[in-house]
């Protein structure tokens, strides 16, 4: 199992509408083969930062969703509303 990290720093303006993205295609993400976890973190310190959790079976998975028409959809909308350059990682848990 993988864990996908995407931090993203939002315009303040715009983090209700990323939260409406979201809500609206969360379900249908939890749904993609390989998909077995997803949550929406906000940073503590900054209210401008959102994280999203997941989880997938395998690092295969992931890129699969990651090369559908769905997440190419999500992503457009979404990069129109940063305010800075997102970071994303995986992580697997070793210990």
């Amino acid at each position: 199992m993988i864990i996908r990290i995407v931090r993203m720093t939002f315009l303040p303006e715009k983090i209700s509408e990323f939260q409406s993205i979201f809500e609206k295609c969360q379900h249908d993400i939890k749904q993609m083969p390989g998909c077995l976890h997803l949550e929406l973190w906000r940073d503590v310190d900054n209210p401008n930062i959102l994280i999203t959790h997941s989880h997938w079976e395998t690092e295969e998975y992931l890129n699969t969703y990651r090369r559908t028409e769905f997440f190419g959809l999500i992503w457009k909308k979404t990069k129109a509303l940063f305010a800075d350059k997102p970071l994303a990682f995986s992580v697997e848990k070793i210990a």
